[in-house]
Order: C-alpha cells, then structure tokens, then sequence
C-alpha cells in the first residue's frame, strides 16, 4: 500500500505535536533548560505548518504556500537557537533571529512577485542550511554521551539533504512557477525523513537532557559546593578501599590562621579565602591529580604517577602560590598560609593509612611554625 503524502503530513504533525509535548514536560521539570522551551516553540510552529500543508484540500494560493513555509524557517530558527544553547547556556540567540528574518525575506520576495517555484526552491535550501546548522552546534557539544550527539547531528544532516534534494529537483526541472504541490520522488523522501528525522531527533534530545541532568546531580553529590573541588565522600569513594603503590603521593592542606579570617572578617570573607585556594589547586595540579575539601579549612590532594621529589615540588608551589596571594587575616598585616603534609608509599598501602601519615605530617607542619611542607617518615617494611 502506497502512502500519499497528505497522510504523510498528518504523520509528521502528529509525531512533532508528541516532541513538542514531551520537551515542554521537560522544561517545566527544569526551567533553566531554555533549549527545550525553544525547541518546543519551533516544534510548535512546525507542527501548525504541516497542518496548514496538510489540510489544504487541493488549494495552493498565496496563502497556502508562503504561510506554512514561513512558519516553518521560524519553526526551524527556533530549534536553531535552542541547538546553541543545548550547548552553552548562555549563547545568544541573535545569529538564529538573523537568520530566520533573513530566510522569511528571502523566500517572501520570489513568492510577491510570482516565482512560487523559485520560494520553494529557497525555502528548501534554507531549511536544508538551518538544519546543518543545528548538526553543527550538536556535533560542537562537548556534553556527553558523544554517541547520542553525533547521532543527533548525522540526523540533523540527512534530514538537511531530504530538503536539499527537493531544491535540486525544482532546480534541475527550471520550475520557477508552480501552481500544485510538488510530487517527486525528493518530496517523498522530505516527507519520511520529516518524519523519522524530527522523531529521532527529538527522543536522542530528551535522552540527552536526562543523562545531562543525571551526569549534573552525580556531580552536585559529590562536590562541595562552595570550592568546587570534591567534597570528603567523593573522595573516599574512588580511594576509600584502595590500596596505593609507590607512584602516589597525599598531600595534606590546612589554612593557617582561619578561625581568626571568621571570627575578624566574618565567614562571607573565610568563603573567598577557601574558594581562592581552591582556585590555587586548579592552577598549579596536573589533570589527573585528585583535589577534595574534606571538611573546614582542610583539604587533601592525591597526586599520581609521581616520585617524591616532583611531589615535593607541586607542595612547595601550592604553598608558595597562596602565599603569594597575600590575603589579609587581621589588622597586623598577617596574611592566609597553609600547611602541607606528604606521605609517599613505599610498599602497596591502604589509602586511609597513607591518608593517616599525611595527616601526622601535617600537624608537624602546623607545630613547626606553620606556612611549610613536612614530609612525613617512610613506611618501613618488616
């Protein structure tokens, strides 16, 4: 049984009405998620478009061409724009407003003056430009799953070449004027990858955003929220039940000084000093070092694939580097320092123990007149 492609129309309304439905159930569970509100408007108009198409009943008059295809590029400049801020937040919305006035313009021109096929051939290509755009901002994403986004952006483009090959057609026949709805085997194809396009394209959309929201919950559990850095059970998680070779070391931190930053400058200006350091940590660890708040004005570093000389070295800077900040603590001129512990295992040991000796290091940092580094004794074997 053939399908026509009313039927096919009524198929993409229905399917676009159901993605608009579910990004707005979406949006309402997280009103920061403005792409999914915009996607919902394009969708919208989008769905009111094919509609027109579809229940046109033979008609093909100004109105029932120019309108639903405008519909469509402003349907389409939406999804644009909810594309770039799928994949940054705070990307302007300016470039796809361009764009869609400029397309609305440049396929309402042809159509006043009578070229309905030369409109139609624009506002295939467009859409097909519009569409690649959108592929673009996914396959830019650094979000994950990558799988989903790549398969969201290959989407975006083989629907991109369903449009591009029904400009083609019109282009390769000289139809500049059309007086009925085109039917080729390139509308055929629009029509069902419309249709299985905008449905992939929307199910891998709303994958994405809950695997983002369950990737951001994961992340708030195990950060702490003032520093950034992770907070003492994240930690404990990835190294709790561990035992560490010889290539690790644990760094000890703790402020020199900070109940007098509170109890003189009140605890808004000890959150500065706390979010500085940790500032610090960021810009002096490598990659794949570990940094964790474990509680107050403590915190430890895991270093790994390191000798003690090297670790010794990134603790001398640390300290040196928050030093150097020169954060008042009192009236005197006193300024925040810190205290730094080492241990380095010299056989496999428990993670907690290693933690332990770094701990006993760090006191001795603290008793010698704080603002150094204290290696803690080596581990001897039996």
């Amino acid at each position: 049984m053939v399908i026509d492609n009313a039927t096919l129309l009524i198929g993409i309304a229905f399917s676009s009405a159901s993605l608009l439905l579910a990004l707005l159930i979406g949006w309402l569970n997280a009103r920061t998620e403005t792409y999914l509100v915009l996607g919902a408007v394009g969708m919208a108009l989008i769905v009111l478009a094919v509609m027109l198409m579809g229940f046109r009943n033979g008609a093909y008059g100004f109105g029932q061409h120019l309108v639903p295809y405008t519909l469509i590029l402003i349907g389409f400049s939406f999804v644009y724009a909810g594309a770039r801020r799928f994949r940054d937040i705070k990307a302007s919305i300016r470039p796809p407003i361009v764009v869609g006035v400029l397309s609305v313009v440049a396929i309402g021109i042809p159509f006043l003056m009578g070229l309905t096929g030369v409109g139609t051939i624009l506002l295939n290509s467009l859409a097909a430009a519009i569409l690649v755009l959108c592929a673009i901002e996914h396959w830019r994403s650094k979000d994950h799953p990558h799988i989903a986004l790549n398969a969201n952006a290959i989407l975006y483009c083989i629907t991109a070449l369903s449009f591009l090959c029904c400009a083609l057609v019109l282009l390769s026949e000289a139809r500049w004027v059309t007086t009925e709805p085109p039917k080729n085997w390139a509308e055929d194809f629009n029509s069902i990858m419309s249709l299985v396009g905008l449905t992939g394209i929307g199910a891998l959309t709303l994958t994405l955003h809950y695997a983002r929201a369950a990737h951001r919950h994961h992340t708030e559990a195990n950060t702490d929220s003032l520093t950034g850095v992770l907070n003492r059970r994240a930690l404990f998680d990835r190294f709790g039940g561990s035992k560490q070779s010889g290539a690790t070391a644990v760094l000890m931190f703790d402020l020199d000084h900070f109940k007098q930053v509170n109890d003189r400058f009140g605890h808004a200006q000890g959150d500065r000093v706390l979010q500085r350091f940790a500032d610090v940590l960021r810009q002096e660890l490598r990659r794949d070092d570990v940094a964790s708040r474990i509680g107050g004005e403590e915190f430890c570093v895991v270093l790994n694939d390191i000798d003690q000389e090297m670790a010794k070295t990134i603790a001398e800077r640390i300290r040196k580097a928050f030093a150097d900040l020169a954060l008042a603590i009192d009236d005197q001129g006193l300024i925040a320092t810190v205290s730094i512990g080492l241990a380095i295992p010299t056989i496999e040991e428990d993670f907690s123990a290693l933690l332990n000796r770094a701990d006993a290091a760090l006191y001795q940092a603290k008793n010698g007149g704080r603002n150094q580094v204290r290696l803690a004794p080596l581990r001897l074997v039996a």
